[in-house]
């Protein structure tokens, strides 16, 4: 079987583009254009508009995600120039396994599954190329951009849609690893999202926001409670998204475990890289 046809997107790496990118959907620019006339959604709306300067960022994911079941995930992220690295742990399921996508140098990389190591001469890396859509080498066309933007984005962006929500409150004060937050909570249903839309100017916060609930709608979400979890800086510490779809349980909680501090991300090595674009026999250094 060619490797053209199998190794587009390893099951574990999509499933994982998927979950992130229902968080990366909300896209850049303002957020608070749609925000509730209530001191909690203005409050979200705050933390929002400072998430959108955000240079760099290290988080996690726990819960449950449709198809996926049980998952544990951790980014990097670095958005000037952007580079980025996903680790994916499915804990559950006909998927469960691990997994890894890297963004460098503007090269999407995502690890092979075992059973393509050998198929690819002992390789455990696909490069994907600088490109959202690329030919492979068997002339097989492939569009990778929903992979490369769920990498590289801003999760805490997702909050955005807490401003929608007529319901947005304030819990109360909790500790979030430690620190000092501010807890708040709302329910919004698509058709709101969808409406709150018609407020953004910015084509590409609307856009990427779009995208985002075009994602929650495939999964069969109507409604979805968001929580969030802000400290004395406005900014999110934890961010938890449910609903519930045709697919199952929705139920992602993002802890921010910091922002600003460096991130490198090295290249898979060459010699263990296989690159789509060329025939296998050219791959080799």
């Amino acid at each position: 079987m060619s490797l053209a046809v199998r190794a587009f997107v390893p099951r574990r790496v999509a499933g994982a583009g998927l979950a992130a990118l229902l968080l990366a959907g909300c896209g850049s620019g303002g957020g608070a254009e749609q925000s509730a006339d209530s001191p909690a959604a203005d409050a979200v709306a705050q933390a929002v508009k400072k998430s959108e300067d955000v240079t760099s960022l290290h988080y996690r994911v726990t819960g449950r995600f449709p198809e996926r079941g049980r998952i544990a995930d951790e980014a990097s992220v670095r958005t000037k120039p952007p580079v980025a690295r996903l680790r994916t742990a499915n804990l559950s399921g006909d998927q469960k396994g691990e997994s890894e996508l890297r963004l460098v140098g503007r090269v999407l990389y995502g690890s092979a599954t075992d059973d393509m190591v050998e198929e690819m001469g002992g390789r455990h890396w696909i490069s994907y190329g600088p490109n959202a859509e690329f030919t492979t080498h068997g002339g097989l066309r492939m569009d990778v951009g929903g992979l490369r933007d769920q990498v590289s984005r801003n999760p805490a962006r997702e909050a955005a849609f807490l401003t929608t929500a007529e319901d947005v409150k304030r819990i109360g004060s909790e500790k979030v690893d430690g620190a000092d937050t501010t807890h708040y909570a709302g329910t919004a249903t698509m058709d709101e999202l969808r409406a709150s839309l018609k407020k953004i100017d910015d084509n590409a916060t609307r856009q990427g926001r779009e995208n985002s609930l075009d994602q929650y709608e495939k999964l069969g979400v109507d409604e979805l409670t968001l929580d969030v979890w802000i400290d004395a800086d406005d900014q999110f510490k934890r961010l938890r998204t449910q609903g519930f779809g045709r697919h199952g349980r929705l139920d992602l909680t993002f802890t921010f475990l910091d922002y600003g501090k460096p991130v490198t991300v090295p290249a898979p090595r060459a010699d263990d890289t296989a690159d789509l674009r060329k025939p296998l026999k050219k791959n080799r250094s």
